[in-house]
């Protein structure tokens, strides 16, 4: 059956992102190219699904099923729109699924940190922060992405593994265990579905990027 995909239209930015695969999500300038980034990038998201036993499957067919406006914050460089199968409640097997697949981006970061130099070749304009300070701004955005899904803070330095490990762990859970659309809270939340592929593309967009930017 064919992917499908959310569109999201910003004005200087597109993102294409595979509603049900969190993670996989890429910008480009037009529709058009969005998803054909987002098809370039199926050898790289292939080996996480299979981590989270979820596989691809062999033929990938994309499909365009909703496009959204954007906002700054997608011009920015982060995808930031629901779409309307976010509304939907999770079933246990659905939210299991989702919560694997995160797991599995944070499986793939963890892998590429440690077989990558301190120091990454810089951008055209020599920028992009080395391997620690990436480490450390993903762990500071998880951080934030908590409040959104109504769960406190909870702030974790790059060298306390017992730490992030905990982190993830309550991440993680609270995605397992939703069933409602939205996390029950006072405060401004994100729907599940929204939130899970927010953060797992954050995971693995960095984590690529590491990748990318090896001397």
């Amino acid at each position: 059956m064919p992917i499908d995909v959310l569109i999201e239209q910003g004005q200087t930015k597109v993102f294409a992102s595979a509603l049900e695969w969190p993670g996989w999500a890429r910008a480009a300038r037009t529709p058009d190219e969005a998803v054909a980034a987002l098809e370039a990038h199926v050898p790289r998201y292939r080996p996480v699904a299979e981590r989270a036993a979820v596989p691809l499957p062999k033929r990938v067919t994309l499909e365009v099923v909703e496009t959204v406006p954007g906002s700054a914050t997608t011009d920015f460089g982060a995808p930031d729109a629901t779409a309307s199968a976010d509304e939907r409640k999770l079933t246990k097997a659905q939210a299991e699924r989702l919560a694997s697949l995160l797991e599995a981006c944070w499986t793939a970061l963890d892998e590429v940190a440690a077989e990558s130099p301190e120091e990454l070749t810089k951008g055209p304009r020599g920028g992009g922060r080395d391997r620690t300070k990436m480490l450390a701004h993903v762990m500071d955005s998880e951080a934030s992405y908590m409040r959104s899904i109504g769960l406190a803070s909870v702030d974790v330095s790059p060298d306390d593994r017992g730490g992030l490990e905990a982190r993830r762990a309550t991440i993680v859970e609270a995605f397992r265990s939703a069933r409602r659309p939205y996390p029950e809270s006072t405060r401004k939340v994100w729907p599940y579905r929204y939130a899970i592929r927010r953060v797992a593309w954050h995971v693995l967009d960095h984590a690529w990027e590491m990748q990318d930017r090896r001397p």
